[in-house]
């Protein structure tokens, strides 16, 4: 169910459907100009219908795909069984609510779950819900020869952290494709069990891009950097290039570990002379250079960059910031809010670290203040610890005091230990409470 076809509704799509077909295609989840076209239709079909679902449920807003639902009804139609799939993954969105039960309902009452395609999806929906038990009822009526339920089950078990029985259904399943494989594989590299992922991998009967960037991603995520370069030669050798999740996974460890010479590597190896299209490309290259100190080139990235999110500013600004640079980390931050890019926790943390380490308690004061007031953001541990540390360094402890005194959780003992060193260092007499309250707070 992973293509768009004609055959989400009983009748051929229509001019005005291939149009919202290539609308939501397009917008790559982006449903708003989608809607308005779909709004703007006078006579609606059931693949009309099927394609706003789909888009909304692969689009992570599961909400507005029922929504839309509700609205089939309403137009006299009869959803098919593209309609609940689409529906089931929905569901699978909202893992705390009975919306997966409700549909799992009305797939028994209307009789589709002897479709295979709304069965597994019915599967994939309990197990991605934590559903484990009804998950594994249907997979017994599903037969042994049902791969796609196999998978589905071991997967669902692989993200509770029961390895032991994921991998206990993996050795049952007498009929594993390569999806089966890839999924034992991605349990085992998740949870950093590599040397169990690296023999899976050597056994299996077929290998594709998704089996080398699982095991790739999950040497990077334990830092070990050789380990996933000497995966990707392998990779080349056995034919496959590299693809952006590889790149991205790889960059990923560099920044984290500091090796600038390998992102740069890494970087004239495979993207070079290539337009970056890519928003989490992107982000990555800006990420790894400004954590690794190289700021010019994080900044030529950046500007190069045609599309970015608020990762994008954040990674610019928290380099410039964590490398000394306050002012220009400033800067960044007012030119995001000036192109209308709305900032979250992360951006506040690190202009709030800047201001800290610039001495301008007065902008960090005002970014404090903003988080609340325009964005809505409640402020965490972290930001209270940066204003604090700001307000310490410029002596101002009544006022850090004061800061701490209006904290709705209790201050950690980061936080006391923080105001414990301002104390100490400007010579206060409250620095005992400090202390104790560090203490206390272990």
């Amino acid at each position: 169910m992973g293509t768009w076809s004609s055959r989400a509704s009983p009748h051929a799509p229509s001019p005005c459907g291939d149009l919202l077909l290539a609308c939501v295609a397009s917008f790559r989840g982006t449903m708003g100009y989608a809607r308005k076209v779909f709004d703007g239709i006078p006579h609606l079909d059931l693949f009309m219908h099927n394609v706003m679902v789909r888009g909304y449920a692969h689009g992570g807003a599961p909400a507005a795909a029922f929504v839309l639902y509700r609205r089939i009804g309403a137009a006299s139609l009869r959803p098919d069984a593209f309609t609940f799939c689409y529906l089931l993954r929905a569901s699978a969105g909202l893992p705390g609510s009975c919306a997966g039960y409700q549909v799992h309902g009305v797939v028994l009452k209307l009789g589709f779950l002897s479709d295979a395609f709304v069965r597994n999806a019915v599967i994939n929906m309990h197990a991605k819900c934590g559903d484990l038990q009804v998950a594994g009822a249907l997979l017994d009526e599903a037969g042994e020869g049902d791969v796609v339920a196999w998978s589905a089950v071991i997967a669902g078990h692989a993200a509770r952290g029961d390895l032991g029985i994921a991998r206990q259904l993996f050795d049952d399943c007498r009929h594993k494709d390569l999806v089966c494989w890839n999924v034992m594989v991605a349990a085992y590299a998740k949870h950093g069990e590599m040397e169990k992922a690296r023999e899976l991998i050597d056994r299996a009967p077929e290998t594709d891009v998704v089996s080398w960037n699982t095991i790739i991603t999950g040497y990077a995520a334990k830092g070990m950097l050789k380990e996933a370069l000497d995966v990707l030669d392998e990779m080349k050798c056995a034919g496959w290039m590299p693809d952006e999740a590889t790149i991205v996974s790889l960059l990923s460890c560099c920044a984290n570990l500091g090796s600038l010479d390998t992102g740069r590597m890494i970087h004239s190896l495979h993207l070079e002379g290539r337009p970056c299209t890519s928003i989490v490309l992107g982000n990555a290259l800006v990420s790894m250079y400004a954590k690794c100190g190289d700021l010019q080139a994080a900044l030529e990235v950046f500007s190069r960059t045609k599309e970015r999110d608020v990762w994008t500013w954040n990674s610019i600004i928290g380099g410039l910031a964590f490398h000394g640079q306050a002012e220009q980390s400033i800067h960044f931050f007012n030119k995001m809010l000036q192109e209308g890019m709305c900032p979250n926790a992360i951006s506040f943390l690190c202009v709030l670290g800047a201001c800290s380490h610039a001495g301008l308690v007065e902008d960090g004061q005002r970014y404090f203040s903003l988080m609340k007031d325009r964005y809505k953001i409640e402020q965490n541990a972290k930001h209270y610890s940066c204003i604090v540390d700001m307000l310490g360094r410029a002596g101002l402890l009544d006022e850090a005091f004061a800061i701490l005194s209006s904290m709705r959780c209790e201050p950690s003992a980061v936080i006391w230990r923080t105001l414990l060193g301002a104390c100490k260092t400007t010579g206060m007499q409250p620095w005992q409470t400090c202390q104790g309250e560090a203490s206390k707070n272990e």
